[in-house]
Formats: C-alpha cells, structure tokens, sequence
C-alpha cells in the first residue's frame, strides 16, 4: 500500500492550474465588468444633470410666456385707454369749435379757455399714456430678446445631450470591444505562463532526478524540509545548496526565455506539520516556515536569480497535504513548495 500511495505521489495533477488559469480570467472579466458599471454611472449623472437643466429652462420660458402674455394685456388695455382719450379730444376740439361758432365775444372768450384747459389736460393724459405704453412695449422687447436667448440655450442642452448620448453608445462599443481583447490577451497571457511552467517543471525533473522526496504536485515543485533544513532550524543544509543551485541555474535560464512583459514569479511557500514550536528564534511554526521560505529566495538571489521575479510566504501548518497524525503525515507537510505563476 505504500508503494501504491508513493506512486500516486509521483503522479501529475494539472487541475490546479486550469483552476489557477480560470481564476485569473473570471478575476480580469470581473475588473472590466466594474470598469463597465462605473463608466455608466458617470455618464448616467451627467444625463441626469442636462435632463435636470433642460427642465429648468422649459420652466422659466413658460414662466416669461405667462408675463409675456399679461403684458400683451396690458398693452391692449392702454391702447384701448389711448384711443377713448383720443376720441375725447377729438370731441373737445369738436366741441371747442362748435363754441367759437356759436357764441358771443365775451362768453366765447371763456369757453374757449375751458376748452383749451381740457385739451390740455387731455394732451397730458395721452402723453402719459404713450409713455406708459412705450414702457410696456420695451418690456415686451426685453422679454422676446429672453426667450430668445433661453430657446438657443435650450438648442444646446439638447445638442449636448445627443452628443452624450451618442459618446455613450461610442463608450459602450468601445469598452466591450476593449473586454474582447482584453480576455484574448489575459488567455494568451495564461496559456505562454502555462507553456513556460510546464518546460520549468521538466527541466527540474530532469535535474533534480527522480527522487521521492522532490514531487510534482499540481501545479508546484515539493521538497521536503528534511532535504533543506535540519529540524527546527531556517539555515539550508549543504546537501540542499547543492539542490538549490541546480534550481537557480534553471530559473537563470528561464528568466531570458520568458518575454519581459510577462509579469511572473516564482513564489516559495513554507509549510510546517501540525506540531507546536516555541523557542526564542521561532515563536511559531508560522515565524519557522517564513524564515525557511525566505532563506531559499536569498539563497537564490545571491546565485544571481533577479530579486522581482521571487516571493516569499510562510503557511505555518494550515496548508497540510495530509490531514492524518502520523509521522508519515507529518513528513509530507514539512515541506517548501514552489510555484511559477503571475505577479
């Protein structure tokens, strides 16, 4: 039986890195899908506020139409006034004349004073009157030249919002189209980083050996602690140099393969078993496996592997391979893995 479970070991299981691939594509079309919901709240607020702007307007030529309209009254009003002022001069004078015609000297004289008071008086009401109309008149001048102004600013509210509109439906194509492109390239993208792991991982294969302490599981690179560390300690064994200078010469060579607009890296996890540590350098199996995971990234560094294409992570014992508490289980979860994917 252990045969058969060192077997299944050895065995490659690349299901995680679907899973990792098609996590990365949901995560990029949810990034366009929020871009998408924002650009179209900003451009509903700017519709929004011409539609607000526009009936404003509409309220205030209908507000200028009502006092255009009262004016108009007015106006009708005092040429009706100005027509009966008219008509009484022309029956004063009338009157005036049928006096001179009609009368002695002396009472002549008299009437004729009174006439001409009252056509006095009459020609001063009907220069009121025509001021008065003139006012108004003006007034309805200042008026049409308003309605005027606000009907071209009307014009172009309603420009501006089928301009808008039109930039929408433009901005709607564009970012869908932007989407298109962006799920081929971000494809792409994880099919090359694929292409590249899969020629790092049988490389490694093929220099590290066949070894059962070294495995392939998913998507990462295992290696036991025990071929690294000794117990309970972060300085790499001499033993484990020499494996990890067969990794930084593959990883040397990959980072000239890889095109640099391909934002990779490889990360090195620490992981633990699930039995307690507490000493003065490790408070715990957290701090233990960090210290491991950073001891190889400088290691590597220091072999000339570039410092931005690695990452360091301890899991303590919360990632376990194996649930069981044998010592067997222990051995499995005392491990460093690395796994090559995106930035």
């Amino acid at each position: 039986m252990a045969l058969a479970r060192s077997r299944r070991d050895r065995g490659v299981d690349y299901w995680p890195g679907f899973v990792d691939a098609l996590s990365t594509l949901v995560l990029g079309i949810i990034f366009l899908l929020t871009v998408f919901v924002v650009v179209q709240f900003f451009l509903s607020q700017e519709v929004a506020g011409k539609d607000t702007a526009l009936a404003r307007l509409n309220a205030q030529i209908a507000q200028l139409t009502d006092m255009l309209s009262l004016e108009k009254v007015g106006k009708s009003n005092l040429e009706d006034e100005l027509a009966r002022l008219q008509a009484s001069l022309a029956g004063a004078e009338s009157e005036r004349d049928r006096l001179k015609a009609g009368a002695g000297p002396g009472g002549l004289q008299d009437q004729l004073g009174s006439a001409q008071g009252k056509v006095t008086e009459l020609s001063g009401a009907l220069d009121a009157e025509k001021r008065a109309t003139a006012r108004v008149l003006a007034q309805v001048e200042l008026l049409n030249q308003q309605i005027v102004a606000l009907r071209r600013q009307l014009g172009a509210l309603e420009t501006a919002l089928q301009a808008a509109e039109s930039k929408d439906k433009d901005s709607q194509t564009r970012i869908a189209d932007l989407g298109q492109r962006l799920n081929v390239a971000l494809a792409q993208r994880v099919q090359e980083l694929a292409r590249y792991r899969s020629d790092f991982f049988g490389r490694l294969r093929t220099i590290l050996g066949n070894r059962p302490e070294i495995r392939v599981v998913g998507d990462r690179f295992v290696f036991q602690s025990e071929i690294l560390f000794d117990s309970a300690q972060s300085q790499l064994r001499p033993e484990g140099r020499d494996e990890l200078d067969k990794l930084a010469a593959a990883l040397i060579d990959l980072e000239k393969r890889i095109p640099p607009d391909i934002p990779w890296v490889l990360r090195v996890d620490g992981h633990t078993d699930i039995r307690p540590i507490s000493n003065p350098q490790f408070p715990s199996n957290w701090a233990l496996s960090a210290a491991r995971a950073i001891s190889v990234v400088q290691f590597l560094v220091s072999k000339g592997v570039s410092p931005q294409h690695l990452v360091a992570a301890g899991f303590g014992e919360y990632q376990p391979l194996d649930p069981d508490r044998t010592e067997e289980a222990f051995q499995r979860n005392r491990r460093l893995e690395l796994k090559l994917t995106e930035r």
